[in-house]
């Protein structure tokens, strides 16, 4: 700015110079313009061909003066703003069009864009031919896990207020050596703080763009500059480079730790309801079971009271009853061989049951009557 390259009007560090940067006539006291016109008029008849008189003279300095007073017309683009300034302080902002100010050094206007957006990144520089260049004392930033990361960032901002821009921002021409570059750093370094590492390298990325500009544009409005921070965009977030190999390690292990208990899950998932399952069918076989033994017991409990019963009607016939299920029961998986005794022969009769059962006699085998004689 021009006002900042002056050092006159009474400024701190000005040292009594004037509002030009020439020192103080008479003592400090205002400068004698009479001398001043007469100076002017020796050096234009110094410098107009012999034989011109006071008219002439008079003649060049009209001249002269209307083209200075021509130098106060300036044009503002459609996307630019004009601040004019008289001696160095702010007198009134300008809209697009031809416009006019006091001439030099009385007045003088500066049109920055307010409609352009202006990109500045941290971290990083992009060059011509090589490609990014990283910038380390930019971009590596502690986080709140006491871990080093390495971050490159770009700011994308517009000017609002261009008067609020050019008095309240430092070195507004040089984003790389002023507020807003400070400021984008402090911001991100504040952020980065209060996260751990491993949220800042997989999925916080877009929560901490939008806290980061939130951030800027507080602080920015804060200090009066005038910007307006449309967006923050996250380049790289990575380790730093002398340990990125280790921290990919760890990644890895990491990985398969997440992959061996998503494993241990569904095979948890899997067997714990088949499990269940299974315990659930043999409560269920339990209650049959006792279903069923409850059940045959109650059956056989009702008969042997039924069979009581009878056996305190007839106990004779009963207990023959009893007898000979007993002995059907017990026989009849059996070979049988009934021997009759009261043959008074030596010859021991018989009866084949087993061959009797089967329905054909044995061939040779002599045939029994119901006595027990053979024919």
């Amino acid at each position: 700015m021009p006002w900042n390259n002056q050092t006159g009007g009474g400024r701190p560090g000005g040292g009594g110079r004037g509002p030009w940067g020439s020192g103080p006539s008479n003592g400090g006291s205002p400068p004698d313009l009479e001398a001043f016109l007469r100076r002017t008029q020796e050096k234009l008849r110094q410098m107009l061909p012999k034989g011109f008189g006071g008219g002439g003279v008079l003649v060049g300095g009209l001249i002269v003066v209307a083209v200075w007073l021509a130098t106060g017309i300036y044009v503002v683009d459609p996307d630019e703003q004009g601040v004019v300034t008289r001696f160095g302080a702010f007198v009134g902002r300008t809209t697009p069009g031809i416009n006019y100010h006091l001439p030099w050094p009385i007045e003088a206007v500066q049109t920055p864009a307010v409609t352009r957006e202006n990109q500045l990144n941290i971290g990083y520089r992009m060059g011509s031919t090589e490609g990014a260049r990283d910038v380390p004392e930019e971009s590596l930033m502690l986080t709140g896990d006491e871990n080093i990361v390495d971050i490159n960032f770009t700011v994308f901002w517009v000017i609002k207020d261009a008067a609020s821009f050019l008095f309240n921002v430092q070195n507004p021409d040089n984003q790389l050596d002023g507020t807003i570059k400070a400021v984008a750093e402090s911001a991100m370094r504040e952020v980065v703080g209060k996260n751990q590492i491993e949220p800042i390298l997989t999925q916080n990325r877009e929560r901490m763009q939008n806290e980061v500009g939130e951030l800027m544009q507080r602080i920015l409005d804060e200090y009066g500059t005038g910007v307006t921070i449309t967006r923050v965009q996250m380049q790289k977030a990575d380790p730093p480079s002398q340990v990125i190999e280790a921290y990919r390690d760890v990644q890895a292990a990491q990985t398969d730790q997440d992959r061996m208990r998503n494993e241990a899950e569904a095979y948890a998932n899997k067997i714990v309801p088949e499990a269940r399952g299974q315990a659930a069918r043999v409560v269920q076989q339990a209650e049959g079971y006792k279903q069923q033994v409850t059940a045959e017991a109650q059956g056989e409990s009702a008969r042997f009271k039924s069979v009581y019963d009878e056996y305190k009607k007839a106990p004779d016939v009963t207990r023959r009853r009893i007898y000979l299920d007993t002995m059907r029961n017990v026989l009849s998986g059996m070979n049988k061989v009934i021997v009759d005794n009261k043959g008074g022969s030596g010859v021991v009769p018989y009866l084949p049951l087993p061959e009797l059962k089967q329905g054909a006699p044995r061939p040779g085998a002599p045939v029994a009557d119901a006595r027990g004689a053979r024919q």
